[in-house]
């Protein structure tokens, strides 16, 4: 059996699972402890309990799974996942599962690189095929009875990862250095006060335009009102502004983001059809008050008003008159 780089003093984790055979995992826990140095350091773990297990982070510095002999251990992602936060960082995990080496759609048994992609999703490094081999007979047929899956195409591989020498969540300070002194490596990227490039003083002279400037005979200056034709001063007629289907058909009707001022006029054509529905006075002594009004006044009943003042009759005033 590898010794999977276990020295004295480790914390190892073995998991196992149903197809996994009991002398096997026992003479497995046996040599691991062998190398640890002490039966406390050996923590053995049922894949089916690992998610409720109450290991903290950072708990193991290896973790073996799917290793002990004859047994055919297939990983989810989320047990992958927690045997990465269960890992302390720079620990390895060493697994063995069975692969498909064929593409079959809705498989149970995935093919050794989307084992990898797993493996890296989990949060992973380094990761390393250490042995692939065909299943025993035994294997075989724990797959049929323990997986319910039959292929002829299933191989055995063991790979194992790193994982990052950082936790997750981990945070550290970026230090940032300026460099006063030009290299070549910063010279195209970083410029110095000593190291900027020097100014033509002709170039300087031609984008700079002083007072004195203005006086000079041979400086050209153009008046922006000339650069204008006498069409363009013109003030445009309203109308041919207007959009060529702004108020056409037999009933007008502005857009609803109107700019040509068809909108405007519209308003303007409604309020003097309101102004023209209104009854007119025909004794001239309407807006003096009730004392002065007839009895057939519709502004009966309402206040006085300033002469030429607008005052809006509602339908039932003028019913009652």
């Amino acid at each position: 059996m590898a010794d999977f780089g276990i020295t004295a003093g480790q914390l190892v984790a073995v998991v196992w699972d149903k197809s996994s055979p009991v002398e096997a995992l026992k003479d497995l826990v046996d040599k691991i402890q062998a190398l640890t140095g002490s039966e406390s350091r050996v923590s053995v773990e049922n894949i089916n309990q690992l998610l409720q297990s109450a290991h903290k982070e950072s708990s193991f510095d290896t973790i073996l799974s799917g290793v002990v002999p004859g047994s055919t251990t297939l990983h989810s992602a989320e047990i992958l996942a927690e045997m990465a936060r269960i890992l302390r960082p720079g620990g390895c995990l060493f697994l063995k599962e069975p692969v498909e080496t064929a593409v079959v759609d809705d498989s149970k048994v995935r093919t050794a690189p989307k084992l990898c992609s797993a493996l890296t999703l989990s949060g992973l490094v380094e990761l390393k095929e250490l042995q692939r081999e065909s299943l025993s007979p035994e294997e075989i047929q724990s797959v049929q009875e323990h997986l319910g899956y039959h292929s002829d195409s299933l191989l055995s591989v063991q790979i194992t990862g790193k994982k990052p020498n950082f936790e997750v969540g981990s945070s550290s300070q970026l230090k940032f250095s300026i460099a006063k002194k030009s290299s070549p490596e910063l010279f195209f990227f970083c410029w110095s006060d000593s190291a900027k490039p020097a100014v033509d003083p002709a170039a300087a002279r031609l984008w700079t335009l002083s007072a004195n400037d203005m006086e000079d005979e041979s400086t050209d200056l153009i008046d922006s009102d000339e650069l204008l034709d006498p069409e363009d001063w013109e003030k445009p007629d309203p109308a041919s502004l207007r959009a060529p289907s702004c108020g056409e058909g037999k009933k007008r009707k502005a857009c609803k983001n109107c700019t040509c001022g068809l909108a405007e006029e519209l308003e303007k054509e409604k309020s003097k059809e309101q102004m023209s529905s209104q009854p007119k006075s025909a004794c001239g002594n309407c807006y003096l008050g009730d004392a002065f009004r007839c009895a057939s006044c519709p502004y009966l009943g309402m206040p006085a008003f300033k002469p030429g003042e607008q005052v809006l009759l509602s339908h039932s005033n003028l019913n009652d008159a």
